[in-house]
């Protein structure tokens, strides 16, 4: 008499119609199919996300599968193993009964598996005369044979997607620095960018660009990071642009292009310094005052500094590897944050070179709750000079609130 599979569960397991469909599918399935249990296993866990299953559930199926002997899995046999709940415990390195009777029917529900059981849910295999399996109660895994070239697509949908996702950060990567370094050309070139009361200042375009690159999600999908990748480069061709003009028009007017640069502005406390005669001059003199080997701040090493302010390192040419960089890469972001030489002068004078740029990396990475850069340092440099300022508190503020935000999001 020949022998029936069964269709339901054993005890209280409900029998869904998802259930029926994949029994179905592997009623049907072709005989000469063919895979590699663990080449498909491997497929399994790309695809995992379009599945619904957890890499706790994989690790069962994981053991499931070490129980078939053989390594292919074919469509003409008999894909039943039967391991028990103890032996499945063991191989998933000590996994907990209640937890490996939950993660197996999270299989069945996925269509992974399929459930043989038999009268009184005990799993066994009765077997002939010579030895051979003649009907098996357990796990069916067929399911794994009929759908393999389903999970071959959708594991090719999740690497493109996450293909994808890597070119869109490379993307904003890539824009996020021409912009910052272009930005901070335009200000140390003096490429004017307001004609007749037209167009944003330096500054303003240094805020849209803050803007773009705080907007975008920490856990940002595909299309949000495609979005701002978007953005962020018609931003930066538009920048580009303006520097490209500058150089033909300087190149068709060498002259008036070079007293252009060195137009004074009367206004002491200007939005934007485009004097970079003046900037490079103080550059260079703070730089003997900085040891190459030493760092100048015994109290906050500069990875505290660079950890609590991150923004800075946008605009240095090369990075920040020691305070050298570090002072050097102030001196181009002083003019960007509207700070005059005068304000940056008397900060120095009074805080010193390097607790003067610290100040300067913070108010960059606020700049955008903050309206006016340099009369908040000289607010500040008159603290300082009371003995009411102490640096201490800010930089931790920084690093409090940047952990907040990585937790929170």
């Amino acid at each position: 008499m020949q022998s029936r599979q069964p269709t339901t569960p054993f005890g209280r397991r409900i029998l869904t119609l998802a259930h029926v469909a994949t029994q179905m599918a592997v009623s049907s399935r072709r005989a000469d199919k063919v895979v590699h249990k663990w080449q498909i296993f491997r497929v399994i866990c790309t695809a995992r996300p379009k599945l619904g299953v957890s890499e706790r559930a994989l690790a069962v199926l994981n053991a499931l599968l070490s129980f078939y002997p053989e390594t292919t899995l074919t469509g003409d046999d008999e894909l039943i193993v039967f391991p028990s709940n103890e032996q499945l415990c063991l191989r998933t390195h000590g996994m907990p009964a209640s937890t490996l009777r939950r993660l197996l029917a999270v299989l069945v529900d996925a269509g992974l598996i399929v459930r043989r059981d038999s009268p009184n849910g005990k799993r066994y295999a009765r077997k002939g005369r010579g030895g051979e399996i003649k009907l098996a109660f357990g796990f069916d895994l067929a399911p794994l044979v009929v759908r393999a070239d389903e999970f071959e697509r959708l594991a090719e949908e999740i690497e493109a997607e996450a293909r994808a996702v890597r070119l869109a950060k490379e993307r904003i990567t890539l824009c996020r620095r021409d912009i910052a370094k272009m930005i901070a050309t335009g200000i140390e070139e003096g490429v004017p960018i307001e004609r007749a009361g037209q167009g944003p200042s330096w500054q303003e375009v240094h805020v849209i660009f803050r803007g773009l690159v705080e907007g975008i999600p920490r856990t940002a999908e595909l299309e949000e990071l495609e979005a701002a990748a978007d953005a962020l480069s018609s931003l930066a061709d538009g920048i580009l642009n303006l520097l490209e003009t500058q150089i033909k028009s300087r190149n068709m007017s060498a002259n008036e292009s070079q007293n252009e640069r060195h137009k004074q502005n009367s206004n002491p406390n200007p939005p934007i310094d485009l004097e970079p005669g003046l900037q490079e001059g103080r550059a260079a003199r703070a730089e003997p005052n900085v040891p190459p080997t030493v760092s100048p701040e015994k109290t906050y090493s500069l990875g505290m500094v660079l950890n609590a302010c991150p923004d800075i390192v946008d605009y240095a040419k090369g990075g920040i590897g020691n305070w050298r960089d570090f002072l050097a890469t102030a001196a181009v972001v002083r003019p960007m944050l509207g700070i005059s030489p005068s304000a940056w002068e008397e900060a120095q004078a009074v805080m010193g070179d390097t607790r003067a740029g610290i100040v300067l990396a913070c108010l960059l990475h606020r700049s955008s709750t903050i309206q006016s850069a340099g009369g908040y340092l000289r607010e500040l440099t008159r603290k300082a000079r009371a003995g009411e300022f102490s640096l201490g508190p800010v930089l931790m503020a920084q690093i409090n609130a940047r952990t907040r935000e990585r937790t929170t999001a």
